[in-house]
């Protein structure tokens, strides 16, 4: 282990693998001489900023938390998870190329959408089911949340889920800060606050690269922040600050949650760390506070 990364003892827990450690330090050493101000932490949601797992059980994800809910009815939720045991089987084949995932994902979003909208949801009804699911923010996640506000480091959720409960799930927890932009597929409610449509382009799990280039406008806004700490939980969410301008140095921190043995190999050649069956943020936590002097 080199110096810096001493400095930062979370990086030699169990869970914590790195194809090049002397790169990850030279990063961070590069990071936290440019300054908070510098900085901008890029995350997706599901999975990563909430818990895979808890005491054994799945934690849900956006989907998961309307799927499960009393606002869908027996015969949709047969259907979502239909669509569910169809592609997500297909999401992590790492034996298939994105290109050949890219349609069958667009497919499976579409298809769960529509189904979705056959629910008339209604929008007061989102913070109860919010409320009664088993969702939760990873360990450490106050201290996150909190860490880049008060630093004024800028966060951006980058989600293939449902923004309006993503939004909800942050909020519940207290912690949905001034400095948070989500990008995410956000409902569209009608005069009587019932779910009609979708907005705006689909954001999938393997577009998000599309969604980064087509929020310019955004990254445009941060172009003294050319240091990014991306987080995420799939290999589509590594090209999530593919619309940064400027970009000097960018650390990828990957949860690689599931199908460890035939997936490791592939998140160690593209992340440069990665947490296997890591349910904290401590790691992110302690690599902030390194950059940002705060430790």
């Amino acid at each position: 282990m080199t110096s810096h990364i001493k400095m930062i003892p979370e990086l030699s827990k169990e869970s914590v693998s790195m194809r090049d450690p002397q790169r990850v330090e030279e990063t961070l050493n590069s990071m936290r001489q440019a300054g908070p101000n510098t900085l901008q932490v890029i995350s997706d949601f599901d999975m990563t900023l909430t818990r895979f797992a808890h005491n054994g059980k799945r934690c849900p994800t956006c989907h998961n938390i309307l799927d499960n809910s009393k606002l869908i009815s027996e015969e949709c939720k047969a259907k979502l998870k239909d669509l569910l045991n169809t592609y997500y089987p297909i999401e992590i084949d790492s034996s298939r190329s994105v290109d050949e995932k890219l349609p069958l994902m667009v497919e499976w979003w579409t298809k769960a959408h529509d189904l979705l909208v056959q629910q008339q949801i209604r929008k007061d009804r989102l913070a109860i089911v919010v409320e009664e699911s088993d969702a939760m923010l990873r360990d450490g996640y106050r201290q996150f949340f909190d860490h880049l506000r008060d630093q004024d480091v800028p966060l951006l959720i980058f989600s293939a889920g449902i923004g309006d409960v993503l939004e909800e799930v942050i909020r519940q927890a207290g912690v949905f800060h001034p400095n948070i932009k989500v990008f995410s597929n956000y409902m569209d409610f009608d005069e009587s606050g019932v779910l009609r449509a979708f907005k705006g382009e689909l954001i999938h799990i393997y577009n998000k690269r599309e969604g980064a280039l087509l929020n310019t406008g955004h990254f445009q806004e941060l172009r003294a922040r050319h240091n990014v700490l991306l987080l995420g939980d799939s290999l589509g969410d590594l090209t999530m600050a593919d619309g940064v301008q400027n970009l000097e140095n960018i650390l990828k921190i990957g949860y690689l949650n599931d199908k460890v043995e035939e997936r490791k190999q592939s998140y160690l050649n593209t992340y440069d760390i990665v947490l296997v069956k890591d349910e904290t943020l401590d790691v992110p936590n302690a690599i902030l506070s390194y950059i940002t002097g705060s430790q």
